[in-house]
């Protein structure tokens, strides 16, 4: 007998491991560290849930996202950091 395994989907995570759904932050998440914040862009980004999505389930705004989504392209992980955003604020 054959058998079929359902192919999940996932991304490649900000560590290059994959990522899927159920590797996502907790809905409930209260304490946003980089990692968690890069799982969520990264996701976006790969099409595994959507920008709606994705700030309903953690009630974001899309603006928080969007920033998040910024100090990653111009400062990688580190621009995630809340303590350096005034320094990277000036910086630009």
């Amino acid at each position: 007998m054959e058998r079929r395994f359902k192919k999940e989907n996932y991304v490649i995570g900000p560590d290059g491991s994959p990522l899927t759904v159920a590797d996502l932050p907790s809905p409930n998440t209260k304490r946003w560290v980089i990692r968690r914040k890069a799982e969520v862009v990264a996701a976006v980004r790969g099409g595994l849930i959507s920008l709606d999505d994705a700030c309903e389930r953690y009630r974001l705004t899309v603006e928080e996202f969007l920033g998040w989504q910024r100090a990653i392209d111009r400062h990688g992980l580190a621009g995630l950091r809340t303590t350096r955003i005034q320094d990277y604020r000036q910086a630009q």
